[in-house]
């Protein structure tokens, strides 16, 4: 029995998309996965995106094809990667999910699995808060929402800076954004990809 998966994500400066590939290595261990990664469409001008450096990043993730709302009834789970900003998700992943009233009103992701992981620049810089207010819209749509349980482990000790909640998997980017995620963080991630697919293909009947 087969289970789809999409990794849907949105990064400037190569974190989360760092995230999104180790989520997506986690799904394709279980028997059966068939898992695309996608990108959100950028809003910020290419000027902007040059100036800042942001460019650079993200051509390095330029590969990787657009997620478009019509796409998403495929999927059996999909697990949304977004930074965060202000505690909210990035307004590129808002746009995104506006944009899926039509599948709302037909009732297309009604029990299919969501979860969301995250990035902030700071320790306590809204990582929770930025998954927290990302359900609502998943539990709109009538998804089953998944976490990050606490067997995985990692997100329990206080040997290292990391990030990982009950939520989600995070990563910390420093100030500056030259923190990239770390092994533990990666882990995480995978844990939460492996984890959401696994519950998915019991949902599906596989």
């Amino acid at each position: 029995m087969s289970v789809k998966v999409q990794v849907i994500f949105y990064s400037m400066y190569g974190h989360i998309y760092q995230m999104a590939e180790a989520v997506a290595a986690g799904a394709r261990e279980v028997e059966g996965a068939e898992v695309t990664l996608l990108q959100v469409p950028e809003l910020i001008p290419e000027e902007s995106l040059i100036r800042t450096g942001a460019k650079a990043a993200r051509d390095k993730f330029a590969h990787i094809p657009l997620a478009t709302p019509d796409r998403l009834p495929e999927a059996d789970a999909i697990i949304f990667g977004t930074p965060t900003r202000f505690g909210n998700m990035v307004a590129q992943m808002r746009n995104f999910l506006d944009q899926t009233g039509r599948l709302w009103a037909q009732g297309a992701l009604i029990g299919k699995v969501g979860s969301v992981f995250t990035s902030s620049a700071t320790q306590h810089g809204g990582q929770e808060s930025t998954i927290l207010t990302f359900h609502p819209t998943l539990l709109h749509h009538g998804m089953v929402i998944v976490g990050m349980p606490y067997s995985e482990t990692r997100q329990t000790g206080v040997d290292e800076i990391k990030g990982g909640s009950p939520y989600g998997a995070s990563t910390i980017t420093g100030g500056d954004g030259s923190r990239m995620p770390s092994e533990a963080e990666l882990g995480m991630a995978a844990f939460q990809g492996r984890h959401v697919t696994q519950i998915a293909k019991k949902l599906v009947g596989g």
